[in-house]
């Protein structure tokens, strides 16, 4: 990585922009790996082994290797793209790399066994664009990651980064910034799905002799990491948004506030930062215009309700991360009293591409009322997991089916989450709705940050309810009496019903106290705690009701509400299921049909999980039956 020259002016910037293409365009070659989940998966040592490779054959001059942003394909991590004909090796091993580097790099042959197969006709797929995990997405944001080292501005320069800014400073006035995101129609992507342009002409309004503007990329939402990637990947896209914003707004200061357990993103957001200021894009009269903005990285210890803005300020500021009344709003009174704004990352890596192509651009893509693409990071009972960034209006079934490949083991697709903790869940007879805020919110959940859990028919949904109520509960800042007790009250009616506990009239106590928090609570925490509850109440009552009259749990996660047994009809005899037993409480021989032993199980369902001709079944426990 060379370092960087002060750019004084928009002449030097071009100069560095066309030394960073040549310098790339040089290398017959260029393979990129992926640092985000191929780390890992021993991406790293991945890495070692091509540079080693590279250097033992002398190809230095010839095959840049190089570290690049995420490529999404979690599953088949760790994933090597050969740019720009973009050939993609799947589940590399640091074994493969002399061959790849022997028949690929030199002779542009295709190794058959590393490319994606198609799991149903067999058909293999040798470029990035022919698999069907990337085919049906529109990667406006992510597609980059694999163009660009995200260590080194020089690769960022390359594919025209900072020209957004350029084009904001030399020939746009603030208004006109503002303008441009309004016309684009890019609204919030941290859940709120605000108007990012009507917000930012809120804050450019207030009064104040200095503003602030941050970047809020406090993902916390179990199993979500899109912000995460993006910061990883390519923070270059996220620092010059925020500049930019900075810009059109009037701030002269901001900050990037990033969770401590996000190592990775730490380290390039810093990195991005120091090399920013060294080019002279960042600090006094940036590149002649006499615009001047500095950045500070101020890192939060992991609260989830520092999301929440006013809580994200007073975290800053030293105070303990609580949320406070509103109004006065941020944009008129945030942090230390200043107008501030905050926007999520995924935001703020949505106005390059704004300023560089154009409002009207970015609004052919998407619906009516949200335009533009949504990252979401797919996950769960899946086959395909990953990062997937899709137009919105998109269909749940389109990212399930299409791009996640179905169900694992090509079970019964029976719910997806939403939102985060504050998400709801959608059942499979809305498989086929348009995904958009609007239409989100009618479902009874949220758009959140992205993500995206996917459940078949193995999962309890009463369980799911009390999971996300125990993080709700753990998570609130307890500032709100309705959130504080309401939460904790939730989700020890949601425990009474696992365990065997259950009443009739939990259920009508459940929607209205969820209600109640939703209603009386003092922020987003809080307002959307009860959409776990309300949602699966909404579209899975009959299983509320199973566990509590019938006293089962149909999907066997419950334990106190279930045992297994073998059906001897169905048992071969294949030893799976004893072999699978922890606690040896599985007896029967080979060919013979096998039996539990209901003393020694602690229905931890491995049996059940290992069989393979649905012969271990869970019933109603007899101790309940007989209660």
């Amino acid at each position: 990585m060379a370092k960087s020259k002060k750019l004084r002016s928009v002449a030097d910037y071009d100069r560095a922009r066309k030394e960073a293409s040549a310098q790339r365009n040089a290398y017959e070659a260029r393979i990129s790996i992926g640092c985000t989940s191929c780390s890992a998966s021993d991406g790293r040592a991945l890495l070692e082994a091509f540079q080693a490779e590279v250097a033992r054959r002398g190809l230095q001059e010839k095959v840049l290797v190089r570290l690049s942003g995420c490529h999404g394909f979690c599953a088949k991590g760790p994933l090597v793209v050969f740019v720009p004909h973009r050939i993609c090796y799947l589940k590399v091993k640091p074994s493969d790399v002399p061959e790849i580097i022997e028949e690929t790099a030199l002779k542009n042959n295709v190794i058959d066994r590393l490319v994606y197969r198609d799991p149903k006709t067999g058909q293999k797929c040798q470029l990035e664009s022919q698999i069907p995990f990337y085919k049906r997405q529109l990667r406006l944001i992510m597609d980059y990651n694999k163009r660009l080292d995200p260590r080194d501005i020089g690769s960022y320069f390359a594919i025209d980064g900072y020209e957004g800014l350029i084009k904001a400073l030399t020939r746009m006035e603030p208004e006109d910034v503002i303008l441009e995101v309004k016309n684009s129609g890019l609204r919030g992507r941290g859940g709120a799905g605000f108007p990012t342009g009507f917000k930012w002409e809120f804050c450019r309004k207030a009064k104040g002799s200095s503003k602030f503007i941050i970047c809020n990329a406090d993902e916390g939402d179990p199993g979500a990491y899109m912000d995460r990637s993006v910061m990883e990947s390519n923070p270059h896209s996220v620092l010059e948004g925020l500049i930019i914003g900075a810009y059109a707004i009037g701030a002269d200061e901001g900050y990037v506030y990033i969770r401590n357990e996000y190592p990775i993103a730490v380290e390039h957001i810093k990195l991005a930062i120091a090399q920013a200021y060294e080019a002279g894009l960042l600090g006094k009269d940036i590149l002649g215009t006499g615009f001047s903005f500095d950045v500070h990285v101020e890192r939060g210890a992991g609260a989830f309700v520092c999301g929440e803005e006013t809580a994200l300020i007073a975290s800053i500021e030293g105070r303990r991360g609580e949320p406070r009344q509103r109004p006065p709003f941020p944009a008129t009174k945030g942090l230390y009293n200043k107008p501030t704004n905050i926007n999520n990352v995924e935001t703020l890596a949505n106005i390059p591409l704004i300023l560089t192509r154009g409002g009207s651009w970015y609004s052919h893509f998407g619906t009516r009322n949200s335009k533009g693409t949504k990252i979401f990071s797919l996950v769960g009972k899946v086959r395909n997991t990953g990062l997937v960034e899709v137009a919105m209006g998109s269909t749940f079934r389109e990212i399930i089916y299409d791009i996640g490949g179905g169900i694992q083991d090509d079970r019964p697709f029976k719910a997806v989450q939403t939102g985060g903790p504050s998400g709801g869940c959608v059942p499979a007879e809305h498989l086929d709705q348009a995904i958009d805020y609007e239409s989100l919110s009618k479902l009874g959940t949220i758009m959140g940050s992205g993500g995206m859990i996917v459940m078949d028919d193995r999962t309890c949904m009463v369980d799911v309810a009390r999971y996300f109520m125990s993080f709700l509960r753990n998570e609130s800042c307890g500032k709100c009496l309705t959130c504080r007790e309401g939460t904790q009250r939730l989700w020890e009616i949601l425990d009474d019903i696992c365990e065997g506990r259950g009443k009739p009239g939990h259920l009508p106590l459940m929607e209205d106290l969820a209600h109640c928090v939703k209603d009386a609570s003092l922020c987003g925490l809080g307002q959307t705690a009860g959409n776990p509850v309300l949602s699966t109440l909404r579209y899975f009552r009959d299983e509320y009701e199973e566990h509590i009259s019938e006293k089962r749990c149909r999907a066997g996660v419950c334990k106190p509400l279930i045992e297994y047994r073998v059906v001897a009809e169905k048992c071969v005899g294949c030893l799976l299921c004893k072999k699978a037993c922890p606690q040896d409480a599985i007896t029967g021989e080979l060919k013979q049909a096998h039996v539990i032993d209901g003393e020694r199980c602690i229905k931890c369902g491995l049996c059940y999980a290992a069989c393979k001709s649905d012969a271990v079944e869970h019933v109603k426990s007899r101790d309940l039956c007989h209660a």
